[in-house]
């Protein structure tokens, strides 16, 4: 029996002998830790982003809400061209804006990145007119990678030069101060540069305080009675072809200056284009012979030193004659007169009389405690030093007794005129606000009594004397006038004078002061050709007083004792004056 042939059998593979249950497990292990690390990162992505979402919504919410929408501050050194730094406001004592600063757009070039100089600034002068071509070229070929072209540029001016797309020039963001009220306050305010440092006024002198604060800087100025002061002497100048004006009200109760003018002004948003005349201060820095309204002071130091009672009185029916000098009367009363008569009708006479009986060294001193031998401390560095005599002999003790041969400022006069008026106290003037010390004593000049005399002489003159044209119903207004040749090159010059008028109101109780003054009016038909403080600068002070009256709360005086109470005195001194000339 033959055998069959055993069938062959192929061998196992060699390569994997593992079950096929175990590589199943290790492709799902393998799979499932792609999936978690996949997840994890996923998570940590998410995570990353919430946190960026987070914070990019905290800072919306501060910007929006927590910081009042002021824009981030820009860390840049402080010497970086064209950067300034803020600058705080200036307002008037109701808060109306003075000054303030705006942000503003500065053009600049990298003459590098031009690719055509002579056709840039072809195009530039087109849309920038007060540029000129060829100095804008001369810059744009220079070698160099910074320079300026036009600084504080409008909104409109930045777009037109935006719409040029011309290479090589940008815009630098600087601040720009500006003047909302243009020249009504420009003497008092100032202006400053392009870099805004102050140059002038309140900018300069209060330059480093305006930098650092946050709060506005309050001023003594009222606008309301700014503008009206301004009016009235811009009329008056006008009217009697002035050369010039100065005006101020004084609060006599605290020395706030409440308006400060002198005239011409200027845009202090453009003082380059304003003439040296224009931009000079008469009100803080013009030294000036006042004339007669120094009587006031003569006649309040004769009346406070028990030199003369108001019932004494001189004979002024005689010129006084010293060396060359005569010293006469501008209308001469003649005869024997009376204090308050020689107050009234400006008798220079029997003023020097006073002068003289009281003496020269007393003299000095009374003007010393009314701080008119000094210049005065008022918030300007434009302030005036006034000129005395020097020697101050017998004859310059006459001459200024009548307000010659000294020259004062403005503010000084209003200054003084105010403490003879408030009760003999002296307040320094200031252009600050004062908050709360109204009531503050100031120094005292002269006794009370001695103030409630020269407050009836001084209604006198309004109501029977030479500013009769100050008079203004209701305000029981009391002042004096002034006019004096001016010194020029040594002489005096007839047709050139300062016409003036310093009143306070009301007489009974004074709370303000007014001063206004022209310089070199020219007398008018409706004038008689005269041209003195009583027909020039006395109706300014009267129509301020009425105008400023309503708006200060000062109310219309209807009692009429204290003028009963003048009008006696008046009386008085006449009868006096009568039984004099009968002896």
């Amino acid at each position: 029996m033959m055998r069959r042939a055993a069938k062959r059998v192929p061998p196992l593979p060699t390569t994997d002998c593992r079950p096929r249950t175990q590589t199943r497990v290790r492709v799902e292990g393998a799979a499932a830790q792609a999936l978690e690390t996949g997840r994890t990162r996923l998570l940590v992505a998410g995570v990353v982003f919430a946190l960026a979402f987070m914070v990019i919504g905290w800072r919306l919410l501060d910007v929006a809400l927590l910081t009042r929408g002021y824009e981030p501050r820009i860390a840049a050194p402080s010497h970086a061209p064209g950067l300034a730094a803020g600058r705080a406001d200036i307002v008037d004592r109701n808060g109306i804006l003075l000054a303030s600063t705006l942000p503003a757009a500065s053009l600049y070039a990298n003459p590098h990145e031009v690719q055509n100089a002579a056709a840039t600034a072809r195009r530039l002068a087109a849309v920038l007119p007060e540029l000129s071509e060829s100095e804008v070229r001369t810059r744009l070929s220079a070698d160099r990678a910074f320079t300026w072209l036009k600084r504080d540029l409008t909104p409109r001016q930045q777009y037109e030069v935006n719409r040029l797309g011309l290479p090589g020039l940008h815009f630098r963001r600087e601040q720009r101060r500006v003047y909302p009220l243009g020249s009504l306050t420009a003497h008092v305010v100032g202006f400053t540069d392009i870099d805004t440092n102050g140059l002038a006024g309140i900018e300069k002198s209060f330059d480093d305080v305006l930098r650092g604060a946050s709060e506005p800087l309050q001023l003594s100025l009222d606008v309301r009675v700014q503008h009206i002061l301004t009016r009235e002497l811009s009329a008056a100048m006008t009217e009697f072809r002035g050369i010039g004006a100065a005006g101020l009200v004084m609060d006599a109760r605290t020395g706030e200056i409440l308006a400060m003018v002198s005239l011409p002004t200027f845009d202090p948003d453009q003082p380059g284009s304003a003439s040296e005349d224009a931009r000079f201060n008469r009100a803080s820095l013009g030294v000036y012979e006042m004339g007669s309204v120094f009587k006031i002071f003569t006649t309040a130091m004769a009346l406070d030193a028990g030199v003369v009672t108001l019932d004494d009185g001189y004979d002024v029916s005689q010129p006084i004659h010293v060396a060359r000098f005569t010293i006469t009367d501008f209308k001469p009363k003649g005869g024997w007169l009376s204090v308050p008569e020689i107050f009234m009708y400006s008798s220079n006479i029997g003023t020097v009389h006073m002068a003289v009986a009281a003496g020269t060294a007393l003299q000095r001193r009374y003007l010393e405690r009314l701080g008119l031998t000094r210049a005065s401390g008022v918030e300007l560095s434009e302030v005036g030093q006034p000129m005395l005599p020097s020697p101050w002999r017998e004859i310059n003790t006459m001459t200024v007794a009548y307000g010659h041969g000294i020259a004062v400022t403005p503010v000084q006069l209003t200054d003084a005129v105010a403490a003879v008026v408030n009760g003999g106290e002296l307040h320094p003037a200031t252009l600050l606000k004062r908050s709360g010390d109204a009531a503050a004593p100031g120094k005292r000049v002269v006794r009370r009594r001695t103030s409630l005399e020269m407050r009836q002489l001084m209604r006198l003159v309004v109501r029977h004397g030479t500013g009769r044209k100050a008079n203004a119903p209701g305000l029981m207004l009391g002042g004096k006038t002034g006019t004096a040749d001016k010194l020029v090159n040594g002489r005096y010059v007839r047709n050139a004078r300062i016409a003036s008028f310093v009143g306070a109101f009301p007489m009974n109780d004074p709370r303000y002061v007014v001063f206004a003054m022209v310089d070199e009016p020219k007398g008018t038909k409706e004038t008689y050709g005269y041209a003195t403080g009583g027909w020039v600068a006395a109706p300014v002070v009267g129509r301020v007083a009425e105008a400023i009256a309503p708006l200060l709360g000062v109310a219309p005086v209807r009692d009429e004792a204290p003028d009963a109470g003048t009008e006696q005195l008046l009386v008085r001194a006449k009868a006096r004056a009568e039984r004099i000339a009968a002896n």
